[in-house]
């Protein structure tokens, strides 16, 4: 790298320089997917691009999905953690918040699905494969993954089969995240060292003016607007730290603490309900489908907690949510960031209806029967 990938002989296979290349015949074919379609279509009758148009274009399509949010977020995370980039955190907690999106998506999908597309092996499992390896083997932790077991079930499924194993070996998971390292410098030249002249006196500059040096100066990062509001006398992280260590009396302790620490001018109760009910007809895909919501529900921790249920013993299951927010609206970054957001209808909750108040005590406190049928899940977002 950087000695024979630069000379003009391989230029002529990659104009870039980049690997991998590989030679044929017929000539020089570059990236990695692509090069993995020509091999694929030496051989028209090995499967691995289904059987149909339509196969052809979902495998297409996870091919891209694999690319794209999997493989591009997990290079962006790890190149400067080897010291190939440098490490920016805003730059790195974007890629793992588009990362655990992407595995939200693909751990949904295969809750239903063993393989990407039919029931069998396809060219879009081997690059997906691929490209979960790389996250699997040097960034994504156990704990990590967990959240998504879908995953971890069709990634071993995989590297696990005879013909993965073959090129794989024998896989193991990362133990922990590689800790950061300082971009490599290039190296000095051997060259001796000039023979130091006498240093001339610098000429002075001329200062500038006090209002051009306040405008170079670096601008401090804007702050969120819910931090702007006026200081409230409920301090959320109280609030959750007494939802989680009750455990007994929960009615008068926690939904009683939770009145008491209350402020109705600072913070906003909401009621969410799913819109798409009818298409929640397998319990475990419904389950996952809210665990996703909150994972990406995650930018909002600081500012708000949330109870999510999934209602019914028998499909379609119905998804109801409870959610506090800091200010009077749900938070625009939110609905901005988090697609989900759109998926339910919002109704602010109005505190002086009995009912109303009562409905949140239930939300809270996962009450059962809640509206007259048992729960399935109830999710808290804490």
């Amino acid at each position: 790298m950087g000695v024979s990938n630069k000379t003009p002989e391989f230029l002529k296979m990659n104009p870039i320089g980049k690997v991998p290349v590989l030679e044929t015949p017929d000539g020089p074919v570059f990236e990695s997917n692509a090069i993995a379609r020509y091999v694929t279509r030496l051989k028209g009758d090995n499967g691995l691009y289904g059987s149909s148009p339509i196969d052809y274009g979902h495998i297409e399509q996870w091919i891209d999905f694999a690319s794209m949010e999997i493989d591009a977020n997990l290079i962006t995370w790890y190149r400067p953690r080897m010291g190939r980039a440098t490490y920016l955190p805003p730059v790195e907690e974007a890629a793992i918040s588009a990362l655990k999106r992407a595995l939200g998506a693909l751990n949904t999908y295969l809750a239903s699905n063993t393989y990407l597309v039919g029931d069998s092996v396809t060219l879009a499992d081997i690059i997906m494969t691929c490209n979960l390896y790389l996250g699997f083997s040097l960034l994504m932790t156990k704990s990590f993954t967990t959240e998504f077991p879908h995953v971890e079930r069709y990634f071993w499924t995989l590297v696990n089969q005879p013909k993965f194993r073959k090129i794989f070996g024998d896989v193991k998971q990362t133990e922990a995240v590689p800790p950061i390292q300082s971009a490599q410098k290039p190296k000095e030249s051997a060259k001796p060292k000039a023979k130091e002249q006498p240093k001339k006196e610098a000429k002075k500059e001329p200062e500038k003016p006090k209002e051009e040096a306040e405008e170079e100066a670096p601008k401090p990062k804007p702050k969120n607007p819910l931090d702007l509001l006026p200081p409230s006398k409920m301090i959320l992280d109280e609030w959750k730290r007494l939802y989680s260590n009750t455990k007994t009396n929960f009615r008068e302790v926690a939904i009683k603490g939770f009145w008491d620490m209350y402020d109705p001018e600072g913070y906003s109760l909401w009621f969410c309900d799913y819109k798409y009910n009818d298409e929640n007809t397998v319990s475990f895909v419904t389950m996952n489908k809210v665990g996703g919501f909150l994972q990406r529900m995650d930018l909002a921790r600081k500012y708000a907690f949330g109870k999510m249920l999934v209602i019914g013993s028998e499909p379609p299951f119905k998804v109801k949510g409870l959610w506090l927010f800091r200010g009077q609206e749900i938070p625009q970054f939110v609905i901005d960031e988090c697609y989900d957001m759109e998926l339910y209808e919002w109704t602010k909750v109005d505190i002086s209806d009995e009912a109303q108040k009562e409905r949140v005590n239930q939300m809270i406190e996962d009450y059962e029967p809640f509206e007259g049928q048992p729960l399935l899940d109830a999710k808290c977002f804490k």
